[in-house]
């Protein structure tokens, strides 16, 4: 199979630490390189296995899930707990650029396509047990809960189901976190700004859905009333809350409700 990348970088199993290894790509969506971190599941003789991807929030990079919610030990027990099916995380950089690029095409680079294209056929090229028929997921927090609900609703045809934790649901959230001016993600589509209008938009085609948020969370009320939005125009999904706040702790717990909610609906 040739590569879709110019060059791949893959880190070497010998020195792997808990399953997780490290990708890095060069591609035109990015005009540079972009990294990838990954869990591969110990398990033997896997084939064709499902693939979440795992967006991280502002200021974060590929490294965050990992080494600040240990998302792969909870998946590995998950699995060793008969819980969930074997599944690999894709846990990428949003692109570096500013706080957070919120997973737009803006600034002459393509965050978008670097998630959907680049992410998923890095993966596929460079863990074997993984494939083209590897059904997909996409989760993320706060700037990434927006990025999964946004790419998920919008590329449905793509993934299976879709999860935001604490999620942002229009793109003027971000200068809640941000330094940079919100016109600097300079949009073309403006429904590509608002959680709501992309899946409204993509209804048709829409992967299963579900996000949640703390009740201290500072993002509680945009996501309260895009449940209601959802249930005003018929759209089936499932909407939850928890106590926490914007918080790690609170990620690293839910993030077992997205592995679970994906689990139900693994085809391989």
């Amino acid at each position: 199979m040739e590569s879709k990348f110019r060059t791949t970088e893959i880190s070497n199993p010998e020195f792997e630490s808990n399953n997780l290894r490290f990708i890095t790509v060069k591609t035109p969506n990015l005009q540079g390189r972009g990294d990838i971190c990954v869990f591969v599941p110990p398990m033997k003789d896997l084939t064709n296995v499902p693939i979440v991807t795992l967006l991280h929030g502002v200021y974060g990079s590929a490294w965050i899930w990992a080494h600040k919610a240990g998302v792969h030990l909870t998946a590995l027990k998950m699995m060793q707990e008969g819980k969930i099916k074997p599944i690999v995380l894709a846990m990428p950089s949003d692109g570096l650029w500013g706080d957070g690029s919120a997973y737009l095409p803006h600034n002459n680079k393509n965050f978008e396509s670097w998630i959907v294209e680049d992410v998923v056929n890095a993966v596929i090229e460079n863990i074997d047990c993984t494939s083209s028929t590897s059904d997909l997921f996409i989760t993320g927090l706060s700037m990434g809960g927006f990025g999964a609900l946004h790419l998920g609703a919008k590329y449905g045809n793509k993934y299976k189901a879709i999860s935001g934790h604490s999620s942002i649901t229009n793109k003027n959230q971000m200068p809640l976190f941000v330094e940079e001016d919100e016109n600097q993600y300079n949009q073309v589509h403006s429904s590509d700004e608002d959680v709501l209008e992309t899946i409204l938009k993509n209804r048709a085609e829409l992967p299963y859905l579900r996000f949640d948020c703390g009740k201290d969370d500072l993002l509680i009320e945009h996501n309260r009333l895009l449940h209601q939005q959802l249930d005003e125009a018929d759209i089936n999904h499932t909407y939850e809350e928890f106590e926490g706040a914007h918080e790690w702790p609170y990620w690293q717990e839910h993030i077992q409700d997205s592995l679970l909610f994906f689990s139900q609906f693994v085809t391989n």
